[in-house]
Protein backbone atom coordinates (compact mmCIF):
# COMPACT_ATOMS: atom_id res chain seq x y z
CA UNK A 1 0.00 0.00 0.00
CA UNK A 2 0.89 3.59 -0.76
CA UNK A 3 1.60 6.04 1.65
CA UNK A 4 1.88 9.40 1.36
CA UNK A 5 2.24 12.71 3.52
CA UNK A 6 1.43 14.71 0.15
CA UNK A 7 -2.17 14.81 -0.95
CA UNK A 8 -1.78 13.22 -4.72
CA UNK A 9 0.28 10.01 -5.57
CA UNK A 10 2.42 11.40 -8.14
CA UNK A 11 1.92 9.74 -11.88
CA UNK A 12 -1.71 8.23 -10.51
CA UNK A 13 -4.97 9.38 -10.37
CA UNK A 14 -7.01 9.05 -7.57
CA UNK A 15 -10.58 7.18 -8.55
CA UNK A 16 -11.95 7.64 -5.37
CA UNK A 17 -11.84 8.90 -1.91
CA UNK A 18 -13.27 5.82 0.54
CA UNK A 19 -12.52 8.44 3.62
CA UNK A 20 -10.56 9.54 6.87
CA UNK A 21 -8.28 6.22 8.71
CA UNK A 22 -6.66 6.32 11.77
CA UNK A 23 -4.47 4.17 13.53
CA UNK A 24 -3.34 4.43 17.19
CA UNK A 25 -0.63 3.35 19.18
CA UNK A 26 -0.13 4.05 23.13
CA UNK A 27 3.11 3.10 25.09
CA UNK A 28 4.04 3.41 28.72
CA UNK A 29 7.28 4.79 29.95
CA UNK A 30 8.66 2.78 32.42
CA UNK A 31 10.83 4.29 35.57
CA UNK A 32 13.88 2.60 34.26
CA UNK A 33 14.25 4.39 30.73
CA UNK A 34 12.98 7.41 32.44
CA UNK A 35 15.66 7.35 35.15
CA UNK A 36 18.68 6.99 32.11
CA UNK A 37 16.90 9.99 30.00
CA UNK A 38 17.17 12.01 32.80
CA UNK A 39 20.80 11.32 33.30
CA UNK A 40 21.07 11.86 29.22
CA UNK A 41 19.51 15.12 29.61
CA UNK A 42 22.19 16.10 32.21
CA UNK A 43 25.07 14.85 29.90
CA UNK A 44 23.70 15.21 26.74
CA UNK A 45 23.25 13.03 23.89
CA UNK A 46 20.16 11.63 22.43
CA UNK A 47 18.11 8.93 24.33
CA UNK A 48 18.54 5.89 22.47
CA UNK A 49 15.25 3.87 25.33
CA UNK A 50 12.94 6.82 24.00
CA UNK A 51 13.68 6.77 20.87
CA UNK A 52 13.32 2.80 20.21
CA UNK A 53 9.71 3.30 22.16
CA UNK A 54 8.80 6.05 19.77
CA UNK A 55 9.82 4.06 16.44
CA UNK A 56 7.56 1.21 17.82
CA UNK A 57 4.91 2.93 18.87
CA UNK A 58 4.41 5.05 15.43
CA UNK A 59 5.31 1.41 13.93
CA UNK A 60 1.72 0.39 15.76
CA UNK A 61 0.22 3.40 14.75
CA UNK A 62 1.19 2.79 10.72
CA UNK A 63 0.52 -0.78 10.82
CA UNK A 64 -3.18 0.21 12.17
CA UNK A 65 -3.84 2.88 9.85
CA UNK A 66 -2.78 0.80 6.80
CA UNK A 67 -5.57 -2.60 8.27
CA UNK A 68 -8.09 -0.02 8.73
CA UNK A 69 -6.86 1.40 4.73
CA UNK A 70 -7.24 -1.95 3.38
CA UNK A 71 -10.90 -3.04 4.99
CA UNK A 72 -12.20 0.07 3.29
CA UNK A 73 -10.69 -1.40 -0.22
CA UNK A 74 -7.66 1.15 -0.34
CA UNK A 75 -5.05 1.09 -2.71
CA UNK A 76 -3.39 4.26 -0.84
CA UNK A 77 -3.55 6.63 2.31
CA UNK A 78 -2.91 10.23 1.34
CA UNK A 79 -2.51 13.19 3.34
CA UNK A 80 -0.75 11.34 6.25
CA UNK A 81 -0.34 12.85 9.57
CA UNK A 82 1.73 11.92 12.52
CA UNK A 83 0.98 13.05 15.96
CA UNK A 84 2.97 12.41 18.99
CA UNK A 85 1.26 13.20 22.15
CA UNK A 86 2.42 12.72 25.96
CA UNK A 87 -0.98 11.43 27.84
CA UNK A 88 -1.32 9.79 31.11
CA UNK A 89 -0.88 11.10 34.59
CA UNK A 90 2.45 12.70 34.90
CA UNK A 91 2.91 12.04 31.57
CA UNK A 92 3.44 8.48 31.97
CA UNK A 93 2.24 7.75 28.69
CA UNK A 94 3.19 8.17 25.09
CA UNK A 95 1.10 8.33 22.07
CA UNK A 96 1.03 8.44 18.65
CA UNK A 97 -1.75 8.77 16.19
CA UNK A 98 -1.86 8.73 12.09
CA UNK A 99 -4.20 9.99 10.46
CA UNK A 100 -5.02 10.51 6.44
CA UNK A 101 -7.38 9.60 3.98
CA UNK A 102 -7.77 6.14 2.30
CA UNK A 103 -8.34 6.34 -1.24
CA UNK A 104 -8.46 3.92 -4.10
CA UNK A 105 -5.89 4.52 -7.23
CA UNK A 106 -7.27 4.78 -11.04
CA UNK A 107 -5.53 2.04 -13.11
Amino acid sequence: MIVTTTGAVEGRAIAGYLGICAGQSVVGANIVRDVFASVRDVVGGRSGSYQKVLASARDGAMADIRAEAAALGADAIVGLSLDYEVVGEKGSMLMVVATGTAVKLAD
